[in-house]
């Protein structure tokens, strides 16, 4: 028996890393690292800008996983680990928002392979910064809400838009661009009013992609129609939307000159 025959051999490892929510350098330096180590990575090309594959190595074999079911990513990321150091799974945004994570893992885990997460920027937090805005402000909103309309996949009881809307906090949601009409009765039974701001930004962060529609709820699906918005896009609706343009807003205190903190004393007027 020769050494080798000795030896076991030992899988790589799946890393499931977050590509951000389109701009290849929203990507953590991390992801970044991981991909130009890579021998092999299984990318979202419905969502992931396949620029994010850039930094990977001339001999890494990419594979697009669009026309893919559960069962065969799970197939192909067990293959390439037995053949790979390191393999990248590469999803739209953070891999634990609408990312299918458990699912993958629980295949990777019944097949003896380890695996790790890299989070990433979400399309949450990216169309809100592209637009310039703030998803909390003090004494209007300190609570953000990630959710989404029912569609083909339901909501849990007591998680439907009109129950989580009737807290008048931010709500960031998602997959639900083409549900506008459900999400703008959800509201309205809410107690929102029908001039509240909504923003939609599709393709938050994509170079010369990215749109941004601002209106209210009223009008919001007249003018994503018109701009033939519908799909990969974030809805924000908030009552600190358009925050920067009103004449007077509560100041953190946190850089409050009269507030103390273990890092500044206040200084008395």
């Amino acid at each position: 028996m020769t050494a080798s025959d000795k030896t076991d051999h030992i899988p790589g490892k799946v890393w499931f890393v977050g590509a951000g929510p389109g701009d290849p350098e929203l990507i953590t330096v991390k992801g970044q690292r991981l991909l130009q180590q890579a021998g092999a990575v299984l990318y979202a090309g419905s969502l992931v800008n396949q620029a994010a594959t850039m930094y990977t190595p001339d001999t890494c074999k990419i594979r697009d996983s669009k026309d893919m079911t559960l069962a065969e990513i799970t197939d192909w990321l067990i293959a390439q680990a037995q053949r790979h150091q390191t393999v990248v799974r590469l999803q739209t945004g953070d891999p634990g928002l609408y990312g299918a994570l458990v699912e993958m893992v629980q295949a990777l885990d019944a097949a003896g392979i380890h695996w790790a997460v890299v989070p990433g920027v979400s399309s949450a937090m990216a169309a809100a910064a592209t637009a310039g805005e703030t998803l909390t402000l003090p004494e209007v909103t300190q609570t953000v809400i990630l959710t989404r309309v029912a569609g083909r996949t339901p909501m849990p009881a007591g998680e439907e838009l009109e129950a989580l809307a009737a807290h008048h906090t931010t709500l960031c949601i998602f997959l639900s661009i083409t549900l506008l009409p459900d999400v703008q009765r959800a509201l309205l039974a809410a107690g929102w009013a029908d001039d509240a701001p909504i923003l939609v930004v599709q393709k938050a962060s994509w170079p010369d992609q990215e749109k941004i529609v601002r209106g209210t709820l009223s009008d919001i699906r007249a003018k994503c129609r018109a701009e033939k918005i519908n799909s990969q896009a974030m809805i924000i609706a908030s009552p600190a939307l358009g925050a920067r343009y009103w004449p007077e807003i509560q100041h953190s205190k946190l850089y409050d000159a009269e507030f103390s903190h273990r890092f500044r004393q206040a200084v008395k007027p």
